[in-house]
């Protein structure tokens, strides 16, 4: 392998391993602020990118620690356990194949010494003192046949063994990384959403990808070709050692150079790999954050600024490989050279023995070399030395595969915080919610903490001021069959209420009870099959409009599926594509607009016929015409279901049989449109901030006769205490 085809393969190496550590657009909800607002969390600003460029860091996704983890290879043993007997067969054939290549410059040696000089003499000093001289045919033309097929048989069983040892460990590779790569996901659906709130989507995206292809590159191209390099070395060196141990120590004299040279280079392509790596990681997340914004990056004409941003993140990656190429470059021909006096040594000391051998007709006396020995040699160290440059190469693919071990065993061993008791209950099938006295935060709390609350007063507990409080001392009740809506500024609970209703997130003290029974005794599956919830931003999945509304469900047949297509006034849509139900949907469905979106996913709660119905902010943002549809849906999805609504336009919830309204965390008023507006208190006053703007004799009309006409709204300070309660 050339200098080249080496920087090739580190550049392979380096790119596998690195793959997706860059952020990802997450157009997610992020529960911790409770609002509704899409967030993209793909990077810092061009600014932020130039100075952190600049700086030294030092990411979870570096190659750093040990190259050998004992406690790590233990561990991942367990998942090749299931295929130990093509494991098995794949080191056995590893240390046979190493054997086959040992074998071409003895066969050459016994060629030379015993047929092809004038004395004839074999391995120890005569034709027939070695195992195979005795197996050999004293006429020269048979032998050397003899011999040509040796050395024909011992290639083949090379290519043999290589081949087998080589399709067997790819296969067991795959089959681990399928293992692995399942039970990652599988722990990553049982994690609760507050464990996403926490970690980088793309963080978790190269767990998946690169750290698994880490690891399977360590057992293909790192552990097996380590064992060959090592086994290969030491039958050499056996060999030589037998053969002529002057000769081998002579050899093997300029191994501490070499060692001393590779130690060198490997701590310098060390520090060059972990470069490129984060070189490549801010790439990644340069360019993704830039393409995704490009819309923005062209309308306020910032192409020049974002391109000289990129080319100093491009440059920083230009010279940190251009470290990793100079590196090879030393320590290649560094080892070149020495391997190269190794032999010039060999050569001058076996020549001696040569010229002595012939001087005295034999090679029994002292310092006599015959010329197969000397060939065997050169043939030998010519190959000595490779392996041990390998070496160095697979040293950073097993470095890379425990630092990913080590972050892959790390997200396995997170515990998984939202399960299901042990026992679990029946409620009575009512539907009936009930929030009692709940306190909530996103806050992780101590154990002392924990005690503190379980035992604290209300008081005691809105007087904590290390803990940051989302909900307090909620209560409230949701009758079976009945609408709910609950309004409020952004922040103030809404949504952190319907996620405690799924037990996304358990509560911090207090309870609520789902059937008469208390969430947390709810088997978790059938908790969840209770609800159906449309979202603000609307989610498809890629494939088709029938597979995003049934999402595997197969209960859902295709009647029912036209039904909810019909009654949230998609239907007509629907069947206008040219493939109707079976029309493909790109990723996140971008091939549609935003309110068709939102229809399907109505149509998809509506299709699963929910028990309880989540509504959050399902109609903020689509048009006035796609609004009214979703309106119309609405009066047929609620009919007969409970149902929860989350709006900021209050015109959405007007005809909810009971209205909640939420601010900083405390539920303040509830109760019908006309009774909230007869107690002229918060929901009088958002009220009277959204229709301020409508026509003096309208704003009368629908405020009723408590509004003067043409009288400016008083905005309330509790209201605009800070920006980030703002109203919407």
């Amino acid at each position: 392998m050339n200098i080249h085809t080496r920087i090739i393969f580190l550049r392979n190496m380096i790119g596998v391993q690195t793959g997706n550590l860059g952020c990802v657009t997450a157009a997610q909800k992020s529960s911790r602020y409770n609002g509704s607002e899409a967030f993209t969390a793909c990077g810092s600003s061009n600014q932020h990118m130039a100075e952190e460029t600049n700086k030294p860091q030092k990411a979870e996704d570096e190659v750093t620690g040990k190259a050998y983890d004992g406690r790590l290879m233990m561990r991942l043993g367990r998942y090749l356990g299931p295929y130990r007997p093509q494991a098995t067969i794949s080191v056995i054939a590893v240390i046979l194949k190493a054997a086959s290549d040992v074998v071409g410059p003895y066969l050459v040696k016994v060629g030379l010494d015993r047929y092809l000089t004038s004395q004839a003499t074999g391995f120890g000093g005569g034709v027939t003192t070695n195992w195979l001289g005795k197996r050999l045919s004293a006429d020269p033309f048979t032998g050397l046949g003899q011999l040509s097929s040796l050395y024909l048989g011992a290639l083949l069983l090379a290519y043999g063994f290589e081949f087998t040892q080589t399709y067997l460990m790819q296969w067991t590779g795959q089959k681990v990384m399928f293992d692995l790569r399942r039970e990652i996901f599988r722990h990553m659906q049982r994690m609760h959403i507050g464990f996403f709130d926490q970690h980088a989507v793309g963080r978790l995206v190269t767990r998946l990808t690169s750290d698994v292809d880490a690891i399977n590159e360590m057992f293909t191209a790192g552990v097996l070709s380590m064992i060959d390099d090592v086994f290969a070395l030491t039958v050499m060196v056996c060999v030589m050692l037998a053969m002529n141990w002057k000769l081998a120590l002579l050899t093997l004299s300029v191994l501490p150079l070499i060692i001393v040279v590779t130690n060198l280079f490997r701590k310098s392509v060390r520090e060059s790999y972990r470069r490129v790596r984060g070189a490549i990681a801010r790439i990644n997340s340069f360019t993704q954050e830039h393409v995704s914004g490009m819309s923005v990056v062209q309308l306020f004409n910032r192409e020049e600024r974002a391109f000289n941003d990129f080319t100093k993140v491009n440059e920083l990656h230009m010279i940190a490989f251009k470290d990793t190429i100079f590196a090879y470059a030393l320590y290649y021909p560094a080892v070149e050279i020495l391997s190269s006096i190794a032999i010039a040594l060999v050569i001058w000391r076996g020549g001696f023995g040569v010229i002595r051998s012939a001087e005295t007709g034999t090679s029994m006396v002292a310092g006599a070399v015959t010329i197969g020995v000397l060939s065997a040699f050169i043939q030998y160290s010519q190959r000595f030395f490779r392996p041990i440059m390998d070496l160095s190469e697979k040293f950073n693919i097993l470095q890379a595969a425990m630092a990913a071990c080590e972050r892959i065993f790390k997200l396995l061993d997170t515990p998984t915080e939202i399960l299901s008791p042990e026992v679990t209950k029946q409620g009575d099938g009512s539907n009936r919610i009930e929030f009692r006295h709940v306190w909530f935060t996103y806050q992780p709390l101590t154990e002392e903490q924990k005690a503190m609350v379980a035992t604290a007063t209300p008081a005691e507990l809105a007087g904590m001021a290390d803990i940051e409080w989302i909900l307090k001392d909620v209560s409230f009740t949701v009758e079976p069959g009945q609408t709910v809506a609950i309004v409020g500024h952004t922040g103030a609970g809404k949504t952190t209420l319907t996620g405690l209703m799924m037990r996304f997130y358990d509560v911090t003290r207090g309870q609520i009870l789902l059937d008469g029974v208390d969430l947390r005794e709810h088997d978790l599956g059938d908790l969840r099959r209770h609800f159906a919830v449309v979202l603000q931003d609307p989610f498809l999945f890629t494939g088709t409009i029938a597979e995003n509304i049934r999402l595997g469900a197969e209960e859902i047949t295709d009647a029912r599926m036209a039904d909810a297509a019909r009654d949230v006034n998609v239907l007509e849509f629907v069947q206008g594509l040219p493939n109707g139900f079976d029309e493909p949907v790109l990723e996140r469905g971008n091939s549609l607009s935003t309110g068709q979106k939102q229809l399907i996913n109505f149509a998809r709660a509506l299709a699963y016929d929910p028990r309880i119905l989540i509504l959050d902010e399902a109609t903020s943002s689509v048009d006035t015409d796609t609004e009214m549809k979703i309106r119309l849906a609405l009066e047929r999805m609620v009919e007969g279901r409970t149902s929860v609504l989350i709006a900021h336009r209050l015109s959405t919830v007007q005809r909810a049989d009971v209205i909640l309204v939420m601010h900083k965390g405390q539920l303040r008023e509830f109760g019908s449109h006309q009774e909230l507006l007869g107690q002229r208190g918060i929901y009088w006053k958002l009220y009277q901030l959204q229709y301020k703007d409508q026509e003096p004799g309208a704003a009368a009309v629908a405020l009723g006769s408590g509004l003067a006409v043409g009288l400016a709204p008083e905005v309330p300070s509790e209201l605009v205490s800070s920006p980030a309660e703002g109203l919407v």
